[in-house]
């Protein structure tokens, strides 16, 4: 069992956390846990978190106030890639991170 599977089941409360240095962090993911209308932890190896990882990138770079409720972000898990789902289409002239680019300075989700 690694650090991070540790640490997910101090979260869920499944274990007691007992180091004192970490209870402040586990009083913190709960404080910051109520500003959402729900909250998963699930343990992920590493191999597979690379999608976790560039958003958990992104999501440090937004600053909040302290009085924003967040929405949940759902990801679908497709049985194929998402190229194979679209259709042939005109050229996008904008970059694939349009999107990110103007929610980091709008903060509206795109439609």
């Amino acid at each position: 069992m690694g650090d991070s599977d540790l640490i997910i089941r101090r979260a869920q409360r499944e274990w007691e956390t007992r180091d004192v240095k970490l209870i402040p962090c586990r009083q913190h993911v709960e404080d910051l846990s109520r500003w959402f209308k729900s909250v998963e932890f699930r343990y992920i190896p590493r191999c597979h978190n690379e999608l976790a990882d560039a958003l958990a990138t992104l999501a440090s770079m937004l600053p909040y106030p302290s009085n924003a409720r967040i929405d949940p972000l759902e990801i679908q898990i497709r049985e194929r890639h998402g190229y194979c789902n679209t259709g042939k289409a005109e050229p996008n002239i904008q970059p694939w991170y349009d999107d990110i680019k103007r929610f980091l300075k709008t903060k509206e989700y795109p439609e």
